[in-house]
């Protein structure tokens, strides 16, 4: 069995077929958009900065600096000629990474005040190569909802999905109502594991209005966006002082979205951030029971208990937000402060120190706990080909669930979902089916009453069938086969000294699945060479290469 986790997803075709199966083309297109952030150099801060005017309105600022690594940063801003927000923590980082994080630059949350337009920096000791970045007030006003004054889910549209596990779904604020059709994520979603929950705090100053919260989470997508280089919203979910929750990242609230919340545990996490600051302020009734509601139903869905530790390993690509060592499995709270994980002093120490309580609550709201599984006899296969999947669903450690109707889901590219069959278990919670696949598929198992469960997921990858002939060799010519039918590129190398070089390449159109080439040699024919058809992967089949043919001339 092959899970689905970051590494084979980002790794792209060559590694398992599967980033183009989840890769969204209309949101790669829709997303192209001028950007809403602007940016100010600072350079050195030494002690407290001189007032620095933006030039124009902003709702939200960062920081970017050089070094020291460690440094102490903070920020408040105001309208011209009005009075200061308090100073707030600015360099709060360990939130990363989309993509494997390169340099020397560190960034601090973005933070919410606006409408402002002059801000100030003071740092404790010398801090260099600082950049501040804010994102214009106009683009969120344009782009937000506007103004509700509803502390309760009722104005807005809620996620379409109703699993009941654990305590039963609490209503979810739909993506939709904050970012609209005009804000999807440049690629993605991507899926990994649910093995843990990291709890955020977003570093925005308390005391918001709740029709301000919109376009707070739009100014804070903007800035991981523009700023950040994320493919969507860091967080999974944002719940606000008002108990609403929102769906943050796009991909589906009941799948493993794969974040960019927690540097080092991405993959295996879903990451939920209460909106404000909380180092020395407490987040309010509402927020702490909707973050425990929605614990207990995240982590009951995919069958994870709230209480006691979980061993992940670190990914090395952002292994530098933790204190650990790349590789290195560590052993974290299955509801982790990001501090757990990560250099950071996020969630704010007053909200981690209720985390205890929050484990507790959890676990007694989750009750009993449910796991389903999901795995296929072959990942790698030929169009056509038949594949058994299998699993079981169980309660741990007291039986199985016998009789229980499981749907087969395809997982489409936006996170949408297709049953593709259905099943029943048997008496030990056991299942099986045989599927045809004509092309690549992300599957999951699925039971949909109470108490609901998910499975991992699990890809299993269609590889095109290539041929490749020796036509002729004076004059050259290559001809070949390809099912299913799509574009084919031919390369070949000259071969010398035991390496190989390449001298030619065509890119070659495959009507009814088969096509030709006549490839030249150069002017110095003589030697011996290689040639090998290849197709790249896409949204239905994975990457796939001939067998090579040898030449001697």
């Amino acid at each position: 069995m092959t899970d689905l986790t970051r590494r084979t997803l980002l790794g792209g075709a060559a590694a398992a077929g599967a980033a183009g199966l989840l890769g969204s083309p209309s949101a790669l297109a829709s997303g192209r958009a001028s950007s809403p952030v602007f940016s100010h150099d600072v350079g050195e801060l030494v002690g407290v900065s001189p007032v620095i005017t933006a030039g124009r309105s902003f709702v939200l600022a960062g920081v970017q600096w050089d070094v020291p690594h460690a440094a102490s940063i903070e920020m408040r801003a105001r309208r011209h000629g009005g009075r200061w927000s308090r100073w707030a923590l600015a360099s709060v980082s360990g939130h990363e990474p989309d993509r494997p994080a390169g340099g020397n630059v560190r960034s601090g949350e973005p933070m919410w005040f606006g409408p402002v337009d002059q801000v100030q920096l003071r740092a404790a000791s010398a801090v260099s190569g600082v950049t501040l970045h804010f994102v214009a007030a106009d683009a969120v006003s344009r782009g937000a909802v506007g103004e509700h004054r509803f502390i309760t889910t009722a104005p807005y549209a809620l996620v379409d999905v109703n699993l009941p596990a654990g305590p039963g779904q609490p209503p979810i604020i739909a993506r939709s109502a904050w970012a609209g059709r005009r804000h999807p994520p440049t690629s993605g979603p991507y899926y990994g594991s649910i093995d843990l929950a990291f709890v955020h705090h977003t570093e925005n100053p308390n005391g918001y209005s709740p029709g301000q919260v919109p376009a707070m989470l739009l100014a804070i997508y903007a800035f991981h966006r523009y700023t950040r280089g994320y493919f969507d919203i860091a967080y999974n979910f944002i719940i606000d002082a008002y108990g609403r929750i929102w769906e943050a990242r796009a991909g589906g609230v009941d799948l493993p979205v794969v974040g960019a919340h927690a540097g080092g545990y991405n993959s295996v996490s879903t990451g939920v951030a209460i909106l404000g600051t909380f180092m020395s302020a407490q987040p309010s009734a509402a927020a702490m029971a909707s973050l425990q509601r929605l614990l207990a139903w995240k982590l009951a869905l995919h069958g994870v208990p709230a209480q006691g530790k979980v061993r992940v390993e670190v990914n090395p690509s952002d292994a530098f937000y933790t204190p650990f060592a790349p590789g290195q499995r560590v052993l974290l709270p299955r509801i982790a402060g990001h501090r757990d994980g990560d250099l950071t002093s996020c969630p704010g120490t007053d909200l981690y120190h209720r985390l205890p309580t929050v484990r507790t609550a959890v676990h007694g709201q989750a009750g009993a706990l449910y796991q389903l599984s999901l795995a296929a006899a072959q990942t790698r296969v030929a169009p056509g080909t038949a594949v058994a999947l299998s699993g079981a669903f169980v309660q741990p450690g007291v039986a199985p669930m016998a009789g229980a109707p499981l749907q087969i889901q395809s997982i489409g590219g936006t996170g949408g979902v297709a049953t593709v069959a259905t099943v029943t278990t048997g008496a030990d919670g056991a299942w099986t089916v045989t599927l045809p696949f004509s092309q690549s598929a992300v599957l999951r198992a699925l039971h949909a009453t109470s108490p609901a469960a998910v499975s991992n997921l699990v890809v299993v990858g269609v590889a095109p069938v290539l041929t490749l002939t020796l036509a002729s060799s004076a004059p050259l010519q290559v001809t070949g086969t390809v099912l299913p039918a799509k574009p084919v590129t031919v390369s070949v190398y000259k071969v010398a000294k035991g390496r190989r070089k390449l001298i030619w390449s065509r890119r070659l159109a495959a009507g009814g699945g088969t096509f030709s080439a006549r490839p030249s040699l150069g002017k110095k024919p003589r030697g011996q060479y290689v040639i090998i058809a290849r197709v790249g992967a896409d949204a239905v089949s994975l990457a796939a290469a001939s067998a090579p043919v040898t030449l001697t001339v």
